[in-house]
């Protein structure tokens, strides 16, 4: 019995869970490549038709509503014929916008993973972890057990220094 219990004790588990996607997209790195991608003159153009596109939704919508009754059924149907291709291209605006956003999401982390893997690799081997979860796994753990914000700080002085 005597030589069980040494061993189970030698053999300790150290349990933490990590938020992977948010280690990488909390990192600087991520953060700038988000800034520069969202003040970017093509997103800035997206933006500002996908918001111009709502506008004149709304504002044939209101049109709609106080002139309706007085319309024929002529003017009713072009004013939704009108609405329908101002809702079509708001849709295909936040759909550019979405896809830009995706694409950018997957090059950071394609871009970061070398260095996300090394930064883990370090914190995991400091803390003298022997079992690593992804948080979203994990019903319950307590904050200490969470390696997201060291791997983080990891991430970010390893980005610097290169």
């Amino acid at each position: 019995m005597v030589g069980f219990a040494s061993v189970a004790v030698a053999a300790e588990t150290k349990i933490a869970v990590i938020d992977i996607q948010q280690a990488m997209f909390a990192s600087d790195y991520a953060q700038n490549s988000v800034k520069t991608s969202v003040e970017s003159a093509d997103f800035v153009a997206l933006k500002a038709k996908a918001e111009g596109s709502a506008a004149d939704l709304q504002a044939m919508g209101k049109e709609a509503e106080t002139k309706r009754l007085t319309w024929s059924a002529e003017q009713v149907a072009a004013q939704q014929k009108k609405m329908s291709y101002a809702k079509a291209d708001y849709d295909l605006a936040v759909q550019k916008i979405q896809a830009e956003q995706k694409q950018l999401q997957q090059q950071i982390m394609q871009e970061l993973s070398p260095q996300f893997q090394e930064a883990l690799a370090q914190v995991v081997q400091e803390e003298g972890i022997t079992l690593l979860l992804r948080s979203e796994s994990v019903i319950v753990a307590s904050p200490e057990n969470n390696l997201t914000a060291k791997v983080v700080d990891r991430l970010n002085q390893n980005t610097q220094q290169q």
